[in-house]
């Protein structure tokens, strides 16, 4: 059975990501199309957008989770195995998607652009030119989509906000408890991991499987992808007490 298991997986691994990435077009195509049709104009695309994040994200946590787990022997040097290759194809084929949507309908929008491009270099090499280190990346993807499926309804109920109480309430009732977890996970436990790989990396723990100007690249991706989302997280903390500094002015007045 495990054999017979192994032998499909390594089947579906070797072209997996064409696939996917007409599974995530579909559905991309299905929220701008069909769900999101009468939407404002404005927003129809970061709907359609955050319907495949939706997609991908809770999904690739799961499977990359699973996929972890199940390797035998895992480590930051690691052979990938093929369930951990089916998930990195799973990701890079979303991130490709989104990747598309940025650069048909927010071309300026040049600090996504760049992080997905960065992604997808990480989970390419990962991937196709090393065929190691999967169990580091797929960590990273894990700690990073952990909050996605909260961060997509705290964005589609922030976009409707201003036109529908119902979903004013959601994005405040939301907007603590996502900052918090965002806060701990992109601040933390993200950063600790960090450093758990490159201290692996550094001392030559990868030597003769994963070159270093690949490891270097991964690190220097992370770390910036790392460091953008902690400003990210911190000035929606400081809007978010401006905005309660100022309510309750109201109130004393």
């Amino acid at each position: 059975m495990t054999t017979t298991t192994s032998t499909t997986l390594a089947s579906l691994q070797s072209h997996a990501l064409f696939p996917f990435f007409l599974m995530f077009l579909a559905i991309y195509l299905l929220g701008y199309l069909v769900l999101f049709r009468r939407s404002d104009p404005k927003i129809r695309p970061e709907f359609s957008s955050c319907l495949i994040s939706l997609a991908h994200g809770t999904p690739a946590a799961l499977l990359g989770a699973a996929a972890i787990l199940s390797d035998e022997r895992p480590g930051f040097a690691a052979a990938n195995t093929a369930f951990q290759k089916l998930v990195l194809d799973y990701s890079a084929a979303y991130f490709l998607t989104d990747l598309i949507h940025y650069v048909a309908f927010y071309p300026n929008d040049v600090l996504f652009i760049a992080h997905h491009l960065a992604t997808l270099f990480v989970v390419l090499t990962c991937r196709h030119a090393v065929s190691h280190g999967a169990f580091s990346v797929l960590v990273l993807l894990v700690l990073a989509e952990t909050t996605s499926a909260c961060q997509n309804v705290w964005t589609l109920a922030g976009a409707r906000r201003l036109h529908d109480p119902r979903a004013a309430s959601l994005y405040h009732a939301l907007s603590p408890p996502f900052y918090a977890l965002y806060s701990l996970i992109r601040g933390f436990v993200g950063p600790y991991f960090m450093y758990r790989m490159v201290a692996f990396y550094a001392r030559g723990g990868a030597r003769g499987l994963v070159p270093a100007w690949v490891w270097v690249s991964w690190v220097l991706v992370v770390v910036l992808a790392i460091g953008v989302s902690i400003l990210w997280i911190f000035n929606l903390w400081v809007q978010f007490f401006r905005e309660r500094k100022g309510k309750l002015e109201e109130k004393i007045r």
